[in-house]
């Protein structure tokens, strides 16, 4: 049976991926070590959906490792070796205000690791496709400086700007702007990915995702905003918006839909590949329409406050330009919308936070 290893296999991405692929009829090997618990807190903790996948599915095997620890991801690609078919890294330190608390441990988080999974697939399993998920953080706050319109409830690019009708594409620069910590220690690991495809051939991948969500989220304060929201306003959190108004605009796309853009890379891969992968014009909103949305599913009003601090290299209009990969693998589309991806957040944090019992009466 071919195996596919996961990284940050408790996460979002990485726990869609594990049953994705398991569906698929792969044997499934996880690692994950829980540091979203030690970023974030209790909030973070993936501790929930480790069981849950050791529950749910037959053949799945968690390795509670360190990324960064060469020696014992070197042990287990070892064991591993050939049979090892697919390596989807996704684990990763991912919020920008984190970042700057504990830029060494961000760092070596997120480029460190990378470079030991990329060599460990090198010298054990140099045939395996290598998918790295990464971020349109990489593009730093380069996008701040498009023409921007501010209307009612968001921010837009102007009309007659080339990226209106589709979104930021590749083409964008990733040098000479403000990236944040955790963007350049991501640059550093989307370029070593890349290289390792061009260099040394390997049968990379490079996404770089929007705003990645799904009901499997375990949302923080400081990432995972969708899921945040609707934690707190079932919750009767308070919620803060840092910065433009609440009018910034992201795309969101469901770790479903992501995945299975996963894996049809994996059907053909191409070496050294990059694409822009989010919601696009099919599944965007601002901090103020997603408020909106969520109060009307929940019930409930949120209780929120606007900051004038925006955070450092935040985006103010993000919206992806999937064409590229579209046009790759013109058989993948999004099963997901907006209103279908908060609709089952609501569901799942609902039924997590009753379980727990945390819900706001």
């Amino acid at each position: 049976m071919s195996i596919a290893v996961i990284t940050g296999s408790s996460g979002l991405i990485g726990s869609e991926t594990a049953r994705f692929l398991h569906d698929k009829g792969l044997r499934v090997v996880g690692i994950d070590n829980n540091m979203r618990g030690y970023f974030f807190g209790e909030d973070g903790s993936t501790d929930w959906n480790t069981k849950q996948l050791q529950h749910d599915l037959k053949n799945y095997e968690h390795h509670s490792l360190d990324v960064r620890d060469e020696a014992a991801i070197g042990k287990l690609f070892r064991e591993l070796g050939k049979d090892i078919a697919l390596v989807v890294h996704a684990a990763a330190q991912p919020s920008h205000d984190w970042a700057a608390r504990e830029p060494f441990t961000d760092f070596t988080v997120n480029a460190n690791g990378s470079l030991v999974m990329l060599e460990m697939t090198r010298q054990y399993c140099p045939e395996a496709t290598f998918i790295f998920t990464s971020t349109n953080k990489v593009y730093g706050d380069l996008p701040n400086s498009l023409p921007l319109v501010e209307r009612s409830t968001r921010w837009e690019v102007a009309e007659t700007h080339r990226y209106f009708e589709h979104g930021i594409d590749e083409s964008m620069s990733i040098d000479q702007s403000k990236h944040s910590l955790f963007g350049a220690s991501k640059v550093a690991a989307d370029v070593l990915t890349q290289e390792y495809g061009r260099y040394f051939e390997l049968k990379t991948g490079t996404f770089r995702g929007g705003c990645l969500t799904g009901p499997a989220h375990s949302g923080a304060e400081l990432h995972g905003f969708l899921a945040y929201l609707v934690k707190c306003a079932l919750s009767g959190k308070p919620y803060t918006i840092y910065g433009y108004k609440g009018k910034q605009v992201r795309d969101n796309i469901h770790a479903y839909d992501l995945v299975n853009a996963f894996w049809h890379f994996f059907q053909n891969p191409i070496p050294g590949a990059v694409y822009n992968m989010g919601g696009s014009r099919h599944s965007n909103c601002s901090m103020l329409e997603a408020i909106d949305s969520t109060e009307k599913l929940c019930g409930r009003e949120l209780n929120y406050v606007l900051s004038d601090q925006a955070r450092a290299g935040d985006h103010i209009w993000w919206i992806s330009d999937v064409r590229k990969f579209q046009t790759d693998y013109p058989d993948w589309s999004y099963r997901y919308d907006l209103q279908r991806i908060l609709v089952e957040i609501v569901e799942a944090t609902g039924a997590r936070l009753e379980t727990a019992g945390h819900l706001a009466g």
